[in-house]
């Protein structure tokens, strides 16, 4: 098959993303780092998608940005229920069958991928997140090279789930913890090329696949100037409200941080932005100093209206794109060790660390206490976020690595 040139007889090459979510609109952690991938490969490749579709979501073809890509096509899921009783009958199945969520939602698509890439060609090959490292095999037989995009390392995220929970969910979690390592020791050495989202991630992945070769690609987000809007008294969470380490991070902070950090402050507002809100509504009752924003069109503006942002996060693999995008907004953060892992920040300096209520709470108010406080750190905050943590600050890690440019002569 003969592939596009750029007009001087050299030919540019080709690359092809399969993702299982949409990365645009590019709003929350998922899609800003997949976008990231898009917006890099598309200014040194021909890109192509494939783009695993929801029943009933908005097309992902709507939302993308024009130009950016050469064609996008559509695998769609299977329609299933999303009540939790269908959800905790398919789980329990999965349990027994020892295969993890997402992983079995987006399988057995291999014979619709084949046919949809036969007779193309790449010169090289992205999947995103390891539910779809599977399909390395149809991929690879289109492409010169695959690489593998790990969002988290799923193993550890499950086990760490399985810590923070009760009994009986603690015991599903630690089953698909053992699957997803066994997963991952089975694919991770098939790439070419890993990603990983900080030196943390990328050892776990060594030591899973010693053969594997892994290259740290931060998460990031776009620069954009600092935001200035008129302070309010209040805290900030965000993120995706259904995802389950951030249900239990509300949990948590909601029964244990709360109640005493309310007290002590009249008129706090805790604000929560991001989508699928009734996923927590149950942990907040009526208090009416608790806001649930829902998703907002700007998170960074939005964080930036409030004083201080918490991560208490108990679980979570990757990094936290809630603190880059706090960060950018020029808010102080306080955050569990969990939350903060893997990002390049020291504690004091660039956010405030701290593990237990009380601890969260004492910090929180230190914070609320001290305006110059809030200001050195948010300050300090921006200054990494501009350094590390920008796409562009993102992209060199990939150049160095011999991704682009994208003309092979």
């Amino acid at each position: 098959m003969s592939r596009p040139c750029d007009g001087s007889g050299a030919r540019r090459r080709s690359a092809l993303i399969l993702s299982p979510e949409a990365p645009y609109p590019a709003v929350g952690g998922g899609a800003l780092r997949t976008a990231s991938l898009v917006e890099y490969l598309a200014r040194r490749y021909t890109l192509d998608l494939i783009i695993f579709h929801e029943p009933g979501a908005p097309d992902p073809r709507e939302a993308f940005p024009p130009a950016l890509a050469r064609r996008i096509d559509v695998l769609e899921l299977p329609r299933h229920s999303r009540s939790a009783l269908a959800r905790a009958g398919r789980n329990l199945v999965r349990f027994a069958r020892g295969v993890p969520p997402l992983n079995d939602r987006f399988a057995g698509h291999q014979r619709a991928l084949a046919r949809l890439v036969a007779g193309r060609a790449y010169d090289f090959a992205l999947i995103e997140h390891s539910w779809c490292a599977p399909y390395a095999e149809q991929l690879g037989a289109v492409s010169r090279r695959v690489g593998l995009d790990l969002h988290n390392i799923e193993s550890v995220l499950a086990a760490r789930t399985a810590e923070a929970e009760g009994p009986l969910a603690a015991l599903l979690f630690r089953r698909f913890a053992e699957a997803s390592a066994a997963l991952e020791r089975r694919w991770l050495p098939r790439f070419a090329l890993t990603l990983a989202t900080s030196e943390q991630d990328a050892a776990r992945c060594r030591v899973l696949a010693p053969t594997a070769d892994v290259l740290v690609y931060p998460n990031a987000i776009p620069l954009r100037p600092l935001p200035a809007p008129q302070k309010e008294e209040a805290i900030v969470f965000s993120g995706n409200l259904e995802y389950h380490p951030n249900r239990a991070a509300v949990k948590f902070f909601a029964r244990q941080v709360w109640p005493k950090l309310r007290a002590r402050w009249p008129r706090l507002k805790w604000r929560l932005i991001g989508k699928n809100p009734q996923s927590v509504r149950g942990f907040l009752g009526e208090d009416p100093r608790i806001e649930l924003t829902g998703p907002v069109e700007d998170a960074i503006e939005e964080l930036a209206r409030a004083r201080v942002g918490v991560a208490p996060m108990l679980s979570g693999s990757g990094t936290r794109v809630k603190i880059l995008e706090a960060w950018a907004a020029g808010l102080p953060v306080v955050s569990t060790a969990i939350g903060a892992e893997g990002l390049d920040a020291r504690d004091g300096e660039h956010l405030m660390l701290a593990e237990t209520a009380d601890e969260i709470r004492e910090a929180v108010s230190a914070l609320l206490d001290s305006p110059g406080r809030r200001e050195e750190m948010g300050g300090a905050a921006r200054r990494l976020f501009e350094s590390n943590y920008t796409w562009e600050a993102a992209w060199s890690k990939l150049d160095e690595a011999g991704l682009g440019p994208g003309v092979v002569k």
